[in-house]
């Protein structure tokens, strides 16, 4: 069974990254003993792949839901694409954070900002930023900024920001991603070219000791599924489906 978040879209994913200051080591035995350790806990992780400057374990992309680590210079990556629940999401973000630090040399100085995400891809076939002018702006004030005699909606793309706390270093964003358009606003093929909805927590360091990821990774995934639900959900998912439903009718 998906997730309820799962069930109101086409895909939902959870990734996180662990963003650095400092390079991560780029030895072939460093980084292979740890992927081998991710391999290990979870077998299903058996494609590994070297991309332009990435590395990257996944396991099979062929099945609905997968999963994958990637390292890059100064970040580690990681996704769970349709989860069968947020347990299950959450599984593999939390054991990087617990393994990364100790075969990576990690410490608490290094780290520049932990950033968990939560995607929902609605597939679309219609003109995506046309759909999100219609769901989200046609109605408001902000109409008059685009629509004149002869215009053409090129670019509907709104993003979000806010602080969560008074010192500023939790943040959350709410951002539309729309696709398949031509600089010149000329139409493509939009088969199989989702609009994505992303709702980005992202917590900023340093921290004191590195055992603290994990509870940063707690509070993460709280304000994300409260903010999701309440905020997320109702007023940026529900609107655009409910367009992309109605420009199918």
């Amino acid at each position: 069974m998906a997730t309820s978040f799962g069930a109101l879209c086409n895909d939902f994913y959870v990734n996180q990254k662990l963003a650095l200051k400092m390079d991560l080591p780029s030895d072939r035995e460093t980084a292979l003993h740890f992927f081998d350790r991710i391999q290990k806990s979870v077998p299903a992780m058996t494609r590994f792949h070297r991309y332009a400057g990435e590395l990257a374990l996944e396991s099979s992309r062929r099945d609905a839901e997968y999963l994958w680590v990637a390292m890059r210079r100064t970040s580690l990556r990681t996704g769970h694409v349709n989860p069968q629940s947020m347990e299950d999401a959450y599984r593999i973000h939390r054991l990087v954070l617990q393994v990364a630090p100790y075969h990576l040399t990690i410490s608490p100085l290094d780290v520049d900002y932990v950033e968990l995400l939560f995607g929902f891809d609605l597939e679309c076939n219609a003109n995506h930023d046309e759909i999100v002018y219609d769901a989200l702006i046609a109605n408001s004030p902000m109409s008059d900024l685009l629509r004149t005699p002869q215009s053409r909606i090129l670019e509907v793309q709104p993003v979000f920001g806010m602080s969560l706390g008074d010192q500023g270093d939790l943040q959350a964003y709410f951002e539309v991603k729309t696709r398949t358009r031509n600089r010149r606003g000329q139409p493509h093929q939009y088969r199989d070219e989702p609009i994505s909805i992303f709702l980005s927590i992202r917590k900023f360091g340093p921290i004191q000791q590195i055992d603290d990821l994990q509870d940063i990774f707690t509070t993460l995934s709280q304000h994300a599924e409260v903010l999701a639900s309440e905020r997320l959900v109702p007023n940026l998912l529900m609107p655009i489906a409910r367009q992309i439903t109605s420009s199918n009718a």
